[in-house]
């Protein structure tokens, strides 16, 4: 397959060399309509679907006729919790629900690989060689944005290094950053990243995963 030749830097922000990424998975051209479906399926899924109302029989009180059928010159009323009367039942209202739906896995790779391609296309992926940490510290992670100048960009940091337990516990407190393995890459948080940033060890994963 072809190949695309990108700059591989470390965490200083210096050039060690270069890595060539599979055209078929960061070169393809976008499809719109496979990361439209592929965002609105995961939007959809995040939605609580918790709104209830109660509907006449569940409103409490009510049950005897309030007053005569006939005679009293007021509409005929048959319940006090009707749904035309003040503190009766809702019509038609919400229940629980799930929004959750599903697309078929070609489409939702497809929309991973258009997103990875215009991170490419419009020169926003940013290759490391790796991102790993001996402590825990959330100033040393914070140094590394500044030499990579990702400091004021919204950056996805996808890693698949052994060792990047410290990695991620040193961004977590960081503004703005979203951390996520190889495995766990998504159409939502690829579209909200303005830079991608992704390890060799990831780059190797996502294409065995994708190609």
């Amino acid at each position: 397959m072809p190949k695309i030749s990108v700059k591989v830097i470390d965490k200083s922000g210096k050039e060690v060399g270069k890595v060539d990424l599979s055209e078929s998975v960061f070169g393809i051209t976008p499809n719109k309509q496979a990361q439209y479906d592929a965002l609105k399926m995961q939007m959809a899924s995040l939605r609580q679907g918790n709104a209830d109302t109660k509907e006449r029989s569940e409103v409490a009180g009510g049950g005897k006729k309030p007053y005569k059928q006939k005679g009293t010159g007021k509409a005929r009323a048959g319940h006090a919790r009707s749904p035309i009367w003040v503190g009766g039942g809702t019509v038609f209202g919400p229940t629980p629900r799930s929004y959750q739906y599903h697309i078929n896995k070609k489409v939702s790779a497809l929309a991973i690989r258009s997103l990875l391609s215009e991170h490419q296309a419009n020169k926003d992926l940013v290759v490391m060689d790796s991102i790993e940490f001996e402590n825990k510290k959330t100033k040393d992670f914070a140094k590394m944005m500044h030499h990579c100048k990702l400091e004021k960009k919204t950056p996805l940091i996808v890693n698949d290094d052994e060792n990047w337990a410290n990695a991620y516990a040193s961004g977590a407190n960081l503004q703005n950053v979203m951390m996520l393995g190889a495995k766990e890459i998504n159409p939502l948080a690829l579209a909200n990243a303005d830079t991608l940033v992704v390890t060799k060890a990831a780059v190797k994963t996502i294409e065995e995963d994708y190609e």
